[in-house]
């Protein structure tokens, strides 16, 4: 099966081990704007595997080199491990050559004072309630294009979101005859030394994290201002830990995809370190994505901020301590209420040793690979565009235990309130 991997950061560098190590991918393609990036880790891969591993310049940004790409290698499946932002021109790419397409993150804009976009943006703010720069609605209206191709998009195989859809698919299959609520927890106790940086990539993460909040309740959409929400919560492996209720894409998937759910929410752990420099760099616009002037040149105030900070791809060897995410779920069974807490452990530095990135990277990675597996090999199939939780969970659930993400069942958690 011939694999076309477009990235080469930290998630794909996790993603690429990962799927050397699958014998379902045959030839595997890894492409990114950075050549130089792929051949060192296409070197260091190719005496582990059984797998062809090849290289290429692409401009993911540029459907021409998208397809011209994907015109010479053919692959029957591309994994999307780059920019956000490049989402909608890569699917167009796998349209235009026929061949399915999986990704870790929905659509978001690059660029939010594009008349055009903006036109958009602000009447699905208007319609749905939640103000978050990222949503599912660009890439669900690929829908009929994929339907028509007889082609498979699998969006959002990540940890979260992907895992924990996962989790809460396989919890109303096993566990649930009607899921009410679920409380998304994404634990990070890791630490790095720096006094600020970002897991993964700054203009992501600072956009996603300094954004209002917002969670589902009883049909619609409940907004809040950044970090106005914030619980304690004693997290198994890492302890103790202070969470903020943030907007996340699989509330919106998950709240279209499960019935019965009353309420969704998901929390993230941050730092008061962390949160002090945020807010810092907010008040004094540095986080801003409109173009200022300065001395005689356009910059992007957060793309300037981005080339400041630590590269995240370098935190794994300096990074210590664990991660905790998962999904806390109540409900029905026979009617009668219960609760369960599916979640996974990773320890960075056991991560580092085996492909040189932190847990962030990992936990991101791994299932990337999984859901691109069950794509190829059929396992997954469909003509259309679906989340991880539309599909059977159990092989996936199989594999996180196979290749590094393995998960427990608590049965009796504390609920957050």
């Amino acid at each position: 099966m011939k694999l076309l991997i477009i990235g080469c950061g930290g998630v794909a560098t996790v993603a690429i081990h990962k799927c050397c190590q699958n014998p379902i991918f045959t030839e595997i393609c890894i492409a990114s704007r950075t050549v130089s990036k792929c051949d060192a880790l296409a070197a260091k891969l190719a005496p582990t595997t059984s797998a062809r591993l090849t290289t290429a310049t692409v401009d993911a940004d540029s459907l021409e080199s998208l397809t011209a790409l994907m015109k010479a290698f053919q692959p029957h499946t591309v994994l999307n491990v780059a920019l956000p932002y490049q989402d909608l021109t890569i699917m167009d790419a796998c349209l235009a050559c026929g061949a399915n397409y999986v990704d870790t993150a929905n659509y978001e804009a690059e660029d939010t004072d594009d008349p055009a976009w903006r036109a958009v943006y602000e009447k699905r703010c208007k319609e749905k309630g939640f103000t978050a720069y990222f949503d599912y609605s660009w890439q669900w209206a690929y829908q009929e294009k994929f339907k028509a191709a007889g082609l498979t998009a699998l969006l959002g195989t990540g940890f979260d979101p992907g895992v924990t859809s996962v989790f809460t698919a396989y919890a109303l299959k096993h566990y649930f005859d009607e899921i009410h609520n679920i409380d998304i927890l994404d634990c990070n106790g890791g630490d790095h030394g720096y006094p600020f940086a970002t897991n993964f990539n700054p203009e992501i993460n600072l956009r996603e994290v300094s954004a209002n909040g917002s969670y589902w309740e009883n049909g619609h959409w409940v907004e809040t201002k950044p970090m106005a929400i914030k619980r304690e919560y004693d997290f198994a492996g890492v302890g103790k830990k202070d969470m903020y209720l943030l907007h996340h894409e699989e509330i919106e998937s998950l709240a279209k995809n499960i019935p019965h759910v009353k309420r969704i929410r998901f929390f993230m752990t941050f730092g008061q370190s962390y949160l002090m420099h945020m807010n810092c760099l907010q008040n004094v616009g540095m986080l801003g994505t409109t173009p200022v002037e300065f001395e005689g040149h356009e910059i992007v105030p957060i793309k300037f901020l981005k080339a400041l900070l630590p590269d995240p791809a370098s935190l794994g060897s300096r990074t210590v301590g664990k991660t905790n995410i998962g999904c806390i779920f109540t409900g029905i069974k026979d009617g009668k209420e219960r609760s369960i807490y599916i979640y996974n452990i990773c320890d960075h530095q056991e991560c580092y040793r085996e492909t040189g990135t932190q847990a962030v990277s990992y936990t991101t990675g791994v299932p990337a690979m999984i859901g691109t597996a069950l794509v190829a090999s059929g396992k997954w199939s469909g003509a259309g565009v679906f989340n991880v939780e539309e599909f059977d969970p159990d092989p996936y659930m199989e594999m996180l235990n196979a290749y590094g993400l393995p998960w427990i069942v608590d049965e009796h958690p504390v609920l957050v309130d």
